[in-house]
């Protein structure tokens, strides 16, 4: 029963399967037609070969050959051979069926043309109102439509879930990616600085150690991207939830080890939870680490203040400046993505005086 189902949720197999029944149901009932028939009775014969034939053609074509089947067979069938409106029934459905317009007409339209000519033909020959083509006709019509509908639905659906899937391994790569350059890419500036520091520090252990524990840091933050990787439902956890005050006691630091003086003031309230405060400091992070490659600054600020329903982080520095046609590198890219889904807003400017200013409005959530 299972397999069954399975089968039965495949519109493709679910299509070919109602092609084989109408036509079984057209070549039995073609097949065993003897007479009562508006001509020759051979003539209903002709359905079969110039239907097989059709299989052949392109499905606009197709379509057409089976819709002017259907009219034949409509047109010709009378009340002493009733029968012949199931297969109309079937051809018009097939027609239909294998339709490749948006609003298919053809087999409609002929099998109702058919079926007129049945009731007119009953009519001058006095045999009375010869109604039933036009109800088998209609069924065909109608079984034919919601054949399409549900094949329709189930394809939509399953490329639905397929966008779906698509949306959210792009989202994880995204994330992954972001996560990768802001943690690992900030402990190994770290590390670089630390190296240039201790060759003019007079206790050069003191920078080695302090490298061997960016180093640690790294290795232990890109082990839990790994295990990300390899099990995508894994949340991505870099060591503990960042606090505002580690942006003084932490992000600082590098730069504060190249000479650069680093004044950091924070609101004690900026209304920010828990999401708000990890954007804020990565936010951070990404604009000193970008001073400390590339400023040649000699002081920085980091002010965090709440002005009405958002709080605002500004990063400036005196260093040389954004560069005249900045180009969004993974970074600024990252900045960007986390204000964005935060629905803030960020700008990058020259500072008055020289240097950069790095500003960004996030949203607080208790306004």
């Amino acid at each position: 029963m299972t397999g069954i189902r399975e089968r039965l949720r495949d519109p493709e197999r679910v299509r070919r399967l109602a092609y084989a029944v109408a036509g079984l149901i057209i070549a039995a009932v073609v097949t065993t037609v003897e007479g009562g028939v508006s001509g020759p009775a051979g003539w209903a014969w002709l359905v079969l070969p110039v239907g097989l034939g059709a299989t052949a053609l392109r499905p606009r074509y197709r379509a057409l050959v089976f819709a002017l089947c259907a009219g034949f067979v409509a047109i010709v069938s009378t009340g002493e051979s009733v029968q012949l409106g199931l297969a109309a029934a079937g051809l018009v459905f097939v027609s239909v069926s294998v339709d490749p317009a948006r609003h298919p007409w053809l087999g409609w339209v002929s099998g109702l043309i058919g079926a007129a000519g049945a009731l007119a033909t009953a009519l001058l020959n006095g045999r009375g109102l010869y109604e039933q083509p036009f109800f088998f006709v209609t069924a065909g019509y109608l079984l034919a439509i919601l054949l399409r509908s549900w094949s329709r639905g189930r394809a939509l659906t399953r490329e639905t879930d397929d966008l779906r899937g698509q949306a959210a391994w792009l989202e994880q790569r995204t994330n992954l990616a972001r996560e990768l350059h802001d943690v690992v890419g900030h402990h190994v500036t770290a590390m670089v600085v630390q190296a240039e520091a201790g060759q003019l520090s007079a206790d050069p252990g003191a920078a080695l150690r302090a490298i061997a524990g960016s180093g640690r840091t790294a290795l232990s933050e890109l082990d839990t991207l790994v295990v990300h990787l390899r099990d995508p439902n894994a949340s991505i956890a870099v060591s503990a939830p960042p606090r505002l005050s580690d942006i003084d006691e932490l992000l600082a630091q590098p730069l504060r080890q190249q000479g650069v003086t680093v004044r950091v003031h924070l609101d004690p309230e900026p209304g920010l939870d828990e999401i708000g405060v990890l954007t804020a400091y990565r936010i951070a992070q990404e604009a000193l680490t970008n001073i400390a490659r590339h400023a040649k600054a000699t002081a920085a600020w980091v002010e965090l203040v709440r002005i009405g329903d958002h709080a605002r982080l500004r990063v400036s520095d005196d260093g040389i400046g954004p560069p005249r046609a900045p180009t969004s590198g993974s970074g600024l890219l990252g900045i960007g993505e986390r204000v964005s889904a935060r629905g803030g807003s960020w700008e990058l400017s020259r500072r008055p005086g020289g240097g950069t200013v790095v500003q960004a409005d996030l949203p607080v959530t208790n306004p």
